[in-house]
């Protein structure tokens, strides 16, 4: 059921598909895990209301920023046990391990009061007052789940590094079906359960993360006892939480950075009208579940080069690399043939046909998944950029450059294209393009230029 650990020794010089693939389809299977956790929230909620829908999209929007800045310290200990792996160091497995969790658990508590005073922040940011109380309603059950999933995040990476990357895809799997049946008994009051509405979808992620935490503990402590992972847990060290801290902190304002850019092409497709936002959330939806494959192929490419970088292998880790980013790009092509071949046909899967506005969301999200093809090719090379430069431990500069694409160029080009050129939401999705293919120049830049130069 799950995989044993990659050796530590230094590998022969062979082919390197076939351990990229061993390594990244369970990663990719657990994230499109995950993505289908949040799809299915979605569609139950739309099933149960208009208004309950309305305040969870809220809610996921603002727990999810919050989430992905904590998630920065949990993906910091990837590439810091990947290297120490890479040089049989299981003290340093342990220590940075350990400290990452340390930093997950403080940040889960400073966080807190962003949950519970969340209604007051929502309508000071000119949201409706009655879904904003709605979300307050989800986000204040929801922050109980916060710790333990950033643990998770920060367990899951352990373990990927490791190469135990089979378990992570089994427990998001598990994950995934619970999420259903828990929604379906305590969204809709099914199976004896009281019927709860937006209330039950909280308290089923709550008991997801609590799940999936004491499943990846068990494990983790059953199948790699050698690293005495939880053993004197509260022991602090100073030296590990501080290098933890500092290779996490432009993690998580880089994730911060790229969610602002989808979040500010929202509300300008908002400004556009409901047709526009409708059709750029099928669109949107069909773009991120393809993404899934690119981040757990990025998740591989963090692994790999962590190793090679933690025994100084320069030759290694270029080959990997330049594997790993053939590998995307073959995906990236098949995901543009799909994407232009079928863009009626995918749209229409979201739609009722018997809705009124169907035809045209079904047009204007068509020529939306045209960009989303040259999307996937901008997507794919910059967050593979970023797994590259994350393995070799360079995260500062790549948040200032992250920053600069998707702030000072993707933003203010999506706004100049879609209103004062009057290109509209056809113009929005191009500043998106713009903003992820800068990204993935200046990225891709880096690592080549700079960051390979390891011997």
């Amino acid at each position: 059921m799950t995989a044993s650990p990659e050796p530590v020794a230094p590998p022969r010089r062979e082919g390197h598909a076939r351990p990229i693939l061993a390594l990244a389809l369970p990663l990719i299977g657990g994230h499109l895990a995950q993505f289908a956790v949040g799809l299915t929230d979605t569609v139950m909620l739309g099933w149960y209301g208009v208004e309950e829908l309305a305040a969870l999209v809220l809610a996921h929007a603002y727990h999810f920023t919050i989430f992905i800045m904590g998630s920065g310290f949990a993906w910091a200990v990837m590439p810091m046990v990947a290297a120490a792996a890479g040089t049989a160091d299981d003290t340093q497995v342990r220590r940075v391990t350990r400290m990452g969790l340390w930093i997950s658990i403080l940040f889960g508590l400073a966080a807190l009061p962003l949950f519970l005073w969340s209604g007051a922040i929502l309508r000071l940011l000119g949201q409706d007052p009655s879904v904003a109380a709605d979300a307050e309603t989800y986000l204040r059950i929801i922050s109980i789940g916060l710790i333990p999933s950033l643990l998770m995040m920060t367990l899951k990476s352990y373990l990927a590094a490791l190469g135990r990357t089979q378990v992570v895809f089994w427990v998001m799997l598990g994950s995934a079906v619970l999420n259903a049946l828990l929604n379906w008994a305590l969204i809709f009051g099914n199976w004896g359960a009281p019927e709860l509405g937006i209330r039950g979808a909280a308290i089923a992620s709550v008991l997801l993360q609590l799940a999936g935490l004491l499943a990846l503990v068990a494990y983790t402590r059953a199948a790699t006892p050698e690293y005495l992972l939880f053993q004197r847990f509260w022991r602090a060290d100073p030296e590990a939480f501080a290098r933890v801290f500092r290779l996490g902190w432009p993690i998580g304002l880089t994730n911060l950075a790229e969610v602002g850019l989808f979040a500010a092409s929202a509300f300008m497709m908002g400004w556009v009208g409901t047709t526009a936002l409708a059709a750029h959330g099928i669109a949107i939806t069909l773009a991120s579940a393809t993404f899934m494959f690119h981040l757990g192929l990025s998740n591989a490419a963090t692994i790999r080069a962590g190793r090679a970088y933690g025994r100084r292998d320069e030759r290694e880790l270029r080959d990997g690399a330049a594997a790993i980013i053939a590998i995307s790009l073959a995906l990236a092509i098949l995901t543009v043939a799909l994407f232009l071949a079928f863009p009626e046909p995918l749209v229409r899967l979201f739609l009722d046909p018997s809705d009124p506005a169907a035809p045209e969301i079904v047009v204007m999200g068509a020529g939306l998944l045209v960009l989303a093809a040259l999307f996937q090719l901008a997507d794919g090379a910059q967050v593979m950029a970023l797994g590259l430069l994350r393995g070799v431990q360079d995260t500062k500069v790549p948040m200032i450059y992250a920053g600069l694409a998707y702030w000072a160029v993707g933003i203010p080009a999506s706004y100049l294209l879609g209103f004062p050129l009057g290109w509209g939401a056809t113009g929005i999705w191009a500043g998106l393009v713009v903003g992820l293919l800068v990204a993935g120049v200046l990225l891709m830049g880096r690592f080549w230029m700079r960051s390979v130069r390891i011997g």
